[in-house]
Formats: C-alpha cells, sequence, structure tokens
C-alpha cells in the first residue's frame, strides 16, 4: 500500500476500532438469521413492541405535505407541547424555549458532548451508546460502580467519592430510569440524595427518561423536580409511542442551562438542519395527550410489567441471578452460577455466552460486556419485546379488560416469550 492510499483511509483515532452499535448489530444478525430460514425470538433489540397511536399516525397522515426545513430547534407548536407535557408529568414549570429538538434523543446527546467540555460519568452497567459517543468526541468516560444487591442503582455515596478529589472539574452524569438494561428504577429518597451531590459539584446532570412513561405503575419522577437548575431532561417518541423509526427526541433545559441549548442549536444547525417537518407535526398530539393516550399507556404498562414479570419468575426458577423490573422492557440477568460448567464448554465470556446461546436455542441477547462490564462477567440483556404489541394491548383491553393479567395471558399473547424461557432452560439444563 503507498502512502496515498494509506492517507486516504486515515480514519479518526476515535472511531478506529469502535463497532458498530451492538444493539443494532444484534437485530441486524438476528434478521440475517431468519433470512436465512432459521427461527429467531428477537431479544437483543429494545424496540418498543406497541404501535403507534392511531390519532398521532393520522397526524403523520395529515402532515405528510409539510416540506418546508422548520427552526434549527423544533417547530414552535410541538415545542409547547412538550413543555405542557414535561409540566404535567415532572410538576415543573418550563417554558417552550426550554426545548430542544433533534432527529433521536441519541443525537441530542452526542451534540451535548461535543457544546460541552467536561467528562462523562455513567453509571454501570449502562446503555451501549453512552460511552462509544464519549470517545469519539474525544471525552473522558468514568465508570460509576453499582451493585445487583442495591438493583443496579447509584448511590450519593459512590457519585460523592469521584467528584470530591476535583470538585471543580466539569462533568456531565447520565442517569437513565427506568433503566436500560437492568429494568430497575430509582425511588424519591435515592433522587434526592443523587440531586444534593450534584448540586454540591455543579454537575449538569442528563436525566434520561424515554422509559418513564413505562414505569410499571404510571409512578416515575424526575429528579429534576429537585435538581432543576442543572437537570436536562431527555426523552422521545421511541420507547413510549412506539415510534422508534421515526427518529423524534427532545431535550428540556431549565432556564440556567439557556447558553448550553443555544450552543447545542448552532452545531444542530451545521449538522442535522432540522427534525423531519412530518414527524414534528405529528408528535403535538402525542405530547399533549389525551384519555385515547392515557389509555394506550395503562394498557402498555399492563402488558409489559406481567411480561416481566413472568420472564423475571423464569430466569430466576433457572439459577439466573436477576432483579424484578420496575419498568421499560429490559432484564440484566447474572448466570454466575453456571460458571463451571459453562468453562468445560470454553464459554467464559458474557459474549462467548450469549453466542452460544443463539446458536443453541435461536435465543438472541446481548453481552454484559456490551453494557459496561468486563469480558468474564456472566451476564446478559435480555428485551422482551418479541411479540404481536397490538394483538396484546387489544387482548389486554378486551378479554382481560376485568382482570389482572397473568400467565395465561402472556402464554396467549405472548408465545414467542414463552417459548424463549422454555429454549432457554431446556439449554441450560443440558450443560
Amino acid at each position: 500500500m503507498d502512502i496515498h492510499t494509506e492517507h486516504r483511509y486515515a480514519i479518526n483515532l476515535n472511531v478506529r476500532g469502535i463497532q458498530p452499535s451492538s444493539t443494532l448489530r444484534i437485530n441486524e444478525l438476528s434478521n440475517h438469521l431468519k433470512a436465512e430460514g432459521k427461527d429467531i425470538i428477537k431479544l437483543g433489540l429494545g424496540q418498543s413492541p406497541f404501535p403507534v397511536p392511531e390519532r398521532v399516525v393520522r397526524a403523520l397522515q395529515d402532515h405528510a405535505q409539510e416540506k418546508d426545513y422548520l427552526p434549527v430547534k423544533g417547530l414552535k407548536g410541538l415545542r409547547q407541547a412538550i413543555s405542557g407535557y414535561i409540566n404535567r408529568k415532572a410538576k415543573l414549570s418550563s417554558s417552550w424555549e426550554d426545548v430542544l429538538i433533534g432527529p433521536g434523543s441519541k443525537e441530542l446527546l452526542f451534540i451535548l458532548q461535543l457544546a460541552y467540555y467536561g467528562d462523562l460519568l455513567i453509571p454501570r452497567p449502562s446503555w451501549v451508546s453512552y460511552a462509544p459517543q464519549a470517545r469519539i468526541i474525544g471525552r473522558s468516560v468514568h465508570w460509576l460502580p453499582t451493585h445487583a444487591e442495591n438493583n443496579w442503582q447509584l448511590t450519593a455515596e459512590e457519585l460523592d467519592i469521584i467528584c470530591r478529589d476535583d470538585p471543580t472539574r466539569p462533568r456531565i452524569l447520565i442517569l437513565n430510569y427506568p433503566s436500560n438494561p437492568t429494568g430497575c428504577t430509582y425511588t424519591e429518597e435515592q433522587l434526592l440524595a443523587i440531586a444534593n451531590v450534584a448540586r454540591k459539584y455543579r454537575l449538569i446532570l442528563l436525566s434520561d427518561e424515554i422509559y418513564g412513561e413505562v414505569h410499571f405503575e404510571g409512578k416515575h419522577k424526575s429528579i429534576a423536580r429537585y435538581y432543576p437548575e442543572g437537570t436536562i431532561i431527555s426523552t422521545g417518541l421511541s420507547k413510549w409511542a412506539g415510534a422508534g423509526g421515526w427518529r423524534l427526541g427532545t431535550f428540556i433545559f431549565p432556564p440556567e442551562l439557556r447558553p448550553l441549548l443555544d450552543a447545542m442549536a448552532i452545531i444542530a444547525s451545521e449538522t442535522f438542519t432540522s427534525t423531519s417537518a412530518p414527524i414534528q407535526y405529528a408528535a403535538i398530539p402525542a405530547f399533549e395527550g389525551g384519555d385515547d393516550i392515557e389509555e394506550y399507556l395503562v394498557q402498555s404498562r399492563r402488558v409489559l410489567k406481567v411480561i416481566g414479570e413472568y420472564v423475571h419468575r423464569r430466569l430466576s426458577d433457572m439459577g439466573a441471578e436477576v432483579q424484578k423490573p420496575e419498568g421499560a422492557f429490559y432484564l440484566f440477568p447474572n448466570f454466575s452460577s453456571f460458571r463451571e460448567i459453562l468453562a468445560k464448554r470454553d464459554i467464559k465470556t458474557s459474549q462467548a455466552f450469549c453466542q452460544a446461546l443463539l446458536e443453541s436455542t435461536g435465543v438472541a441477547t446481548l453481552p454484559a460486556s456490551d453494557f459496561g462490564f468486563v469480558p468474564d462477567h456472566l451476564g446478559a440483556r435480555l428485551a422482551f419485546v418479541d411479540f404481536d404489541g397490538a394483538q396484546a394491548l387489544t387482548m389486554a383491553a378486551s378479554e382481560f379488560g376485568d382482570y389482572e393479567l397473568n400467565d395465561e395471558f402472556v402464554q396467549k399473547a405472548c408465545p414467542r416469550i414463552v417459548m424463549a424461557m422454555d429454549k432457554m432452560e431446556h439449554w441450560l439444563g443440558s450443560l
């Protein structure tokens, strides 16, 4: 290879060696295997199984002709709807000018790290894209320890320990709750304690509440209530409105961080310009809410709760250590009790475990190493989403409308989830 060819492929060193997002990679691999005729149960990609609410779909149809570039910060009507939404849900007093719209909250997180020059603090385990984004931009990442016996929740004490040695260092702390990958969430007391430490060190706190509406009991609380001046709330349409592919995310800032919002808008103006016009118009009724949206959420929570409890029980009975989920559609089981028997088959890492599980059973999961753990932590993330969400919502509201959902519902509405547990149980029992 001559020097000109070498220079032509001089990829940014911050990008070299990073693999594509593991959640997207497992989805593409699952689709590839299905196309080859293999029966794959997709518990890898965390995509909402539910359809987009009908009124929101109709709004998209009604606005399909919108073709103009919209303001960089977003459509005023949508920003007003989101401000009203967050004020209702989190009991805040934001204005529409505090809202920034982007093509997915992932993109907004990326430009936040570009706009703010600070280290990234991430509790372990965390969603797969937080750390790689920081690495691409060239920011330092500090993993904060959490523990299974504490439901993988960050404690105020652990946050204080990492901040106290350099108390004025600029930092962004990301909290994601209910959590991807664990399904666990924080109590009000835990949030208040973390907020006090964040205020003490003047942290920028990004509260990733994309799963807030699928808290199983509908009782999600935002840490912005306790640290309003330093908290940015992140949400969107992907997880609670079933619209992941629509790519619409939003950040809600406190007035004190308006300069940061403005800086992000400058970056947006030079990169994605603005978010899709029809999508923005269609999102207005989703955030304005109404009886139909509330009923959709009530039934979504009922369905996810009963599946989460079913899968939790099945995994526990198999011998996995796993925390009971409180929201979202994830569990994070640890299979270390099988370590010796797995090692005899040369399965010594979470990556090897998930690969062997996929090859042996067709059940696709993600290894704990994708979520910040060392390779030999024998954990995996399961996204219990391989079921017909529209059918499940209808069944929950009609046939099971007057009853508490139970195993009979799971077996009728979610047969592939039941099959996945059966296959895993048989495989682990045959090791």
